[in-house]
């Protein structure tokens, strides 16, 4: 067992395993932070709809916003996705004419990635509501629980920062 795993099971969420004892959904990490990545994914669907980008997509267009242009791998690893749904979605957005797609000059197997002019159009478009989904995720907060929330999830995020991605187990 790795060091930090031998940390996690001595801290919280540590419990044995009887009929006795019974430990919550809700009171489980690992659930939480997927219904409130569901609840997110609600609200921006809900906000974002008639923009027709998904929470993946936004978080493509994003990336790609700040760079002239990224290569596939690259982009999968700053949006932290797998490889597959990155290609797949890059796809979806070049079919839609939002993002480029070129094939590297030094490495064929490579996909170079930059938003187009109707890419960048809709991304400036679409910026108030997806900051108000953000913000609807978060709004029964005060400002200070708002800070702490972030900064617990990055923390969480640094210290497994070498985890590989995978799609989502169903």
């Amino acid at each position: 067992m790795t060091r930090s795993l031998a940390r996690s099971n001595s801290s919280v969420g540590e419990r044995k395993a009887s009929s006795h004892d019974q430990w919550p959904l809700s009171d489980r990490p690992g659930f939480l932070a997927r219904r409130v990545h569901q609840i997110h994914v609600s609200l921006f669907s809900e906000l974002c709809a008639p923009f027709g980008v998904t929470p993946v997509q936004y978080s493509l267009l994003s990336a790609l916003a700040g760079r002239e242009e990224a290569d596939q791998t690259t982009l999968s690893r700053i949006v932290a996705l797998d490889r597959t749904t990155t290609t797949g979605a890059l796809k979806r957005l070049e079919a839609r004419g939002l993002v480029h797609r070129t094939t590297s000059a030094m490495d064929r197997r490579s996909q170079n990635c930059s938003l187009t002019d109707d890419g960048r159009r809709l991304l400036e478009e679409m910026e108030g509501a997806a900051r108000r989904a953000h913000a609807a995720t978060v709004d029964m907060l005060t400002p200070d629980e708002r800070r702490q929330f972030i900064d617990a999830m990055k923390k969480i995020l640094a210290a497994h920062s070498g985890r590989n991605v995978t799609s989502d187990l169903l």
